[in-house]
C-alpha cells in the first residue's frame, strides 16, 4: 500500500509537505502541490481516511437520524426523497453520509451525544423527531451542529429547513372555499408535530378571513397514518354531514378520508372533496386523482445537507431555510353543487 513516505520520497519532498498539500493547506505553493497530486495519483494512493480524521479532527462525514423509521412510511416515501436529496449534496461536497435511527428504547440507552460520536459524525440532519423528542433538548444543548428538517429551531449550532406550513395549508383551504365550500372539515396530524401546528394556523386563518365558523368538532387527527385518518373521517362525516370538504394535512391521510367517503356511499368530489398535503407519488395515480400541496422533499434534503456543510465549514449568513410550496389541483376538488 502506497504512503505518503513513498509520495515524498517520488516528488522529491518532505513528508510533512506531502500531508500539508493532501490536506489542503495553503502554505504549499500550486506548483508543489499540484506534483504531489500527480505523484499520489501515479501511485494508486488512497488516504487512510481514520487517520486522517484524527489528525483534522473532521470525519468529511455527516449523519442523517430518522426517529422511528417504519414500514409506514413506504407508502409516502417521504424519507427516500429527503434521502436522495441529501445523498446529492453531500456527494456534491465530498462528504459522505450515515444513516442512523432512533427509537424511544435506544434514547433510553444512549444519548444523542453519544450516538453520533460512535458514528464519528462531524454535523447531523434529524428527519421526523417530535416536538417532546428527548433527544430534542440534547440536540439544543450539544456542541454537535445540527440542521433539523420541519422544526423551525435557531440556535450557535442549530439551523433548520421547512417549508412554509402556514401558507401551504392556508392555500389548501382557500382552494376549497374558491370552489364553493363553506363546511370544511381538517384532519390534523398529531399535537407534537410542529407542522401540524402550523397547517391548523392556515386553516384558521383562512376560515376567518372568509368570514367562515371555525368549529372545533370539524376537526379530528389522524396521526400521519392512512388507517387512522379513514377512522377519523367515518366520524367526522357521520356526526357532520353537512360537510362538503376536507383538508387533510398530509396525502396519506387523503386517501384514507377517500376510503371512508367510499364506505358512507358517498363520492369524491361530487358529494365531499378532499384535498391532501406532500403530492406524494400517488397522489396523481389514485382515482379520483388527489388535488394536493406539493412540497420538494428532495430539495428539503438537499438544502438541509447544504445547510449543515456550510455551518461546519463556517461559510453561511443563515442557519434557517424556507422553501415555497405549489396548489396542485387535480380531480379530488371541484366546486360544491350543495
Amino acid at each position: 500500500m502506497t504512503t505518503i513516505k513513498d509520495i515524498a520520497r517520488v516528488a522529491g519532498v518532505s513528508v510533512t509537505t506531502v500531508s500539508r498539500a493532501l490536506n489542503g493547506y495553503s502554505d504549499v505553493s500550486k506548483q508543489t502541490r499540484q506534483r504531489i497530486l500527480d505523484v499520489a495519483k501515479e501511485l494508486n494512493y488512497s488516504p487512510n481516511t481514520v487517520a486522517r480524521s484524527l489528525v483534522m479532527k473532521k470525519s468529511k462525514t455527516i449523519g442523517l437520524l430518522v426517529s422511528n423509521m417504519n414500514r409506514e412510511g413506504v407508502k409516502d416515501n417521504f424519507t427516500f426523497e429527503i434521502l436522495c436529496g441529501l445523498n446529492q449534496a453531500s456527494a456534491d461536497a465530498e462528504y459522505d453520509l450515515v444513516l442512523f435511527s432512533t427509537t424511544s428504547s435506544k434514547q433510553r440507552e444512549k444519548t444523542y451525544t453519544q450516538l453520533c460520536r460512535e458514528r464519528r459524525v462531524d454535523g447531523v440532519i434529524i428527519q421526523g423527531i417530535k416536538t417532546d423528542d428527548p433527544y430534542l433538548e440534547e440536540v439544543l444543548q450539544s456542541d454537535i451542529p445540527c440542521v433539523l428538517i420541519d422544526i423551525p429551531i435557531e440556535s450557535n449550532t442549530v439551523g433548520y429547513v421547512t417549508t412554509d406550513n402556514v401558507r401551504g395549508a392556508k392555500i389548501a383551504v382557500l382552494h376549497l372555499i374558491e370552489q364553493g365550500h363553506k363546511n370544511i372539515g381538517l384532519i390534523n396530524g398529531h399535537s407534537k408535530a410542529d407542522v401540524s401546528t402550523r397547517r391548523l394556523q392556515g386553516y384558521v386563518e383562512a376560515l376567518e378571513e372568509n368570514n367562515l365558523r371555525l368549529k372545533t368538532g370539524w376537526i379530528k387527527n389522524g396521526q400521519f397514518a392512512e388507517h387512522l385518518a379513514e377512522a377519523a373521517a367515518l366520524e367526522l362525516l357521520t356526526e357532520h354531514p353537512e360537510l362538503t370538504a376536507i383538508f387533510c394535512a398530509s396525502d396519506l391521510m387523503a386517501l384514507g378520508a377517500m376510503k371512508a367517503v367510499g364506505k358512507l356511499g358517498k363520492r369524491v368530489p361530487e358529494d365531499v372533496a378532499i384535498i391532501g398535503y406532500d403530492d406524494i407519488l400517488l397522489a396523481s395515480y389514485v382515482s379520483p386523482t388527489l388535488s394536493t400541496i406539493r412540497q420538494d422533499k428532495y430539495r428539503l434534503g438537499y438544502e438541509a445537507a447544504m445547510l449543515l456543510i456550510n455551518m461546519l465549514e463556517n461559510q453561511l449568513e443563515s442557519k434557517a431555510k424556507i422553501i415555497d410550496t405549489e396548489l396542485i389541483i387535480r380531480e379530488s376538488t371541484k366546486k360544491a353543487t350543495k
